[in-house]
């Protein structure tokens, strides 16, 4: 439990030691140049900042009227344990093209960030009756890479950088889920990118299960993040430096936007 005394301090909300007495913030009302009540939702800040500790609850919404100068009573809020998004039943579930992105980041010339996704890849996910015994693969085509100009591009697939005449697939295939509560996980694995082979754990949040797409067919959807660091797969940063090439900096934050399809002898086949 977060010392009372912190919580005030971060939010502004007193807090009684030993009880769930916090008052409501009423950050959504008028403008202190205002007198004109004001119907709004309000939530509790001390709630959001429980929520940025990692601290899973429910907040109840009301409405309530807010005048500028009148502080509001106190009001009694129970913090109640998240509920937890219900796993997608075991079985083999394939990406989604169409509506799966795998995205990359990275500093360029040490300033400005370059934005870039691989359009081209396939994967697929085996959910186990053990989600921690699961698996993901994904094969990405290196070619595929666009960051939307063209000069560049061509650049990033040469030999400074992915080289994709001779290494033309980044592959990933897990090893492990490992639960860290609430609906996020670490996915590890192996990533093979460059003609090297790392372990790698992808910052893993699951987003839920629902029906629907072309043919009303069950979908799984999850965010998976990581940080690549350049060098670990041959791709030298300082010698490129000496020959005065300083496209990309020396890390790469790699993300997987997934929604795959539950298989199945009706699953229907993405369009191009």
């Amino acid at each position: 439990m977060e010392d009372p005394r912190t919580v005030e301090a971060a939010t502004g909300c007193p807090r009684r030691a030993g009880s769930r007495w916090i008052r409501l913030c009423s950050h959504r009302g008028p403008s202190p140049a205002s007198s004109t009540p004001t119907r709004a939702t309000t939530t509790a800040t001390c709630g959001r900042w429980l929520a940025q500790r990692g601290v899973r609850h429910r907040i109840a919404r009301k409405s309530v009227e807010i005048t500028a100068g009148v502080v509001l009573p106190p009001q009694r809020i129970a913090l109640e344990p998240g509920r937890q998004l219900e796993l997608p039943p075991s079985g083999t579930w394939l990406f989604d093209p169409p509506h799966t992105a795998i995205r990359f980041i990275a500093k360029h010339v040490g300033m400005a960030h370059v934005h870039g996704r691989f359009t081209r890849f396939e994967g697929g996910i085996r959910i186990a009756q053990n989600m921690a015994d699961s698996q993901v693969q994904v094969r990405i085509d290196a070619s595929s890479l666009t960051t939307g100009n063209q000069t560049r591009d061509n650049h990033l697939r040469s030999g400074d950088f992915l080289d994709v005449e001779h290494y033309p697939y980044i592959d990933f295939t897990s090893t492990r889920f490992a639960y860290r509560g609430g609906s996020k996980w670490t996915l590890h694995g192996t990533l093979t990118l460059h003609g090297t082979s790392r372990s790698v754990g992808l910052d893993t949040e699951y987003l839920g299960t629902v029906n629907g797409g072309y043919e009303q067919e069950l979908r799984c959807a999850a965010l998976a993040k990581a940080e690549l660091h350049r060098q670990d797969f041959t791709l030298d940063y300082r010698s490129m430096l000496a020959r005065g090439i300083a496209v990309v900096g020396p890390t790469v934050q790699l993300e997987l936007d997934v929604q795959a399809m539950y298989r199945t002898p009706d699953t229907p086949t993405p369009p191009n």
